[in-house]
């Protein structure tokens, strides 16, 4: 871990850790099972995400730490709209405590369609981040704290008032600038989805299934037109070029060079998000894609 604050609260979480948000979904035992093996497999963490009224992140976490002895816990993200920041800063505080070192808490604002449907109005984000923070208390925090963050005044935000960023559905170029935002002493932790296929036709399809969902979402289509772009690259659930960037896909040494690529461009920690048809499919890529990663 290269960020120089080298806070104590946490452990070293080595290069690469695990995304998989349908992890949530499955029932209990298979989260254990998985999480377990992530640990086995020494991935540093494990992270998830939470909508409003989906899951509950905290509770969540607390089924993995349980199942496990040293991996942590991410929560990328707490969801600002779904809880008082009191409540989120108990919740962390109690995790901190009772798996010293293991959870890092990411906060975001979400996106509008998800918000809205729960009967809130998703409205200036930032400065509902801002005032959140205002609410979650003054530092030290109870664990390492940091912001869902994409665009530069996020990112500023997660450098002035946190432990740092993790930045999501991006590329190596966008984690340079991001670490170029952030200075040197802040945490960056980037998403990677990879899919372990070789077949162009069908890495793409699989990758298309995933880039459709985030597609619908301004802040990510925000995002990628200030990287470059076009409106012709954000149809028809993104031209290959975007996808291409957004997922790496290939052979596990096409797709470690990717991971490897974040680190370069100064991530501390890299997310790995296997775009899978079930969990065992996940796990399964994860298994083939760690050897590699050690070399």
């Amino acid at each position: 871990m290269t960020n120089a604050t080298n806070d104590a609260r946490i452990t070293d979480l080595g290069p690469v850790g695990v995304w998989l948000g349908p992890l949530r979904a499955a029932p209990v035992d298979t989260q254990r099972q998985a999480v377990t093996r992530f640990e086995e497999l020494g991935y540093g963490s494990v992270w998830e995400g939470e909508g409003v009224g989906s899951n509950d992140v905290f509770v969540q976490e607390a089924v993995w730490l349980s199942a496990t002895r040293r991996i942590v816990a991410g929560s990328g993200i707490a969801n600002i709209w779904a809880r008082h920041p009191g409540t989120a800063r108990a919740a962390a505080a109690t995790l901190g405590e009772a798996w010293p070192g293991r959870f890092i808490l990411g906060l975001g604002v979400s996106h509008a369609p998800m918000v809205n449907r729960s009967g809130q109005k998703y409205e200036r984000p930032l400065d509902r981040m801002r005032e959140y923070l205002d609410g979650f208390g003054d530092r030290p925090f109870p664990v390492p704290v940091v912001l869902a963050a994409l665009r530069p005044r996020m990112l500023e935000l997660a450098a002035e008032r946190t432990d740092g960023a993790h930045t999501y559905f991006v590329p190596p170029e966008h984690t340079a600038q991001a670490r170029e935002v952030l200075g040197p002493d802040r945490l960056l932790l980037p998403e990677q989805a990879v899919v372990l296929e070789t077949d162009p036709a069908t890495a793409r399809a699989t990758a298309r299934r995933h880039t459709a969902f985030y597609l619908q979402m301004p802040n990510y289509v925000n995002n990628l037109k200030r990287l470059g772009f076009t409106d012709d690259d954000l149809a028809d659930n993104g031209s290959d070029r975007l996808v291409d960037t957004i997922v790496a896909w290939g052979d596990p040494e096409t797709v470690a060079a990717r991971i490897r690529a974040h680190l370069e461009a100064g991530a501390d920690h890299v997310l790995i998000q296997p775009l899978a048809a079930d969990i065992k499919d996940a796990v399964h890529q994860l298994e083939e894609l760690k050897p590699v990663l050690d070399r």
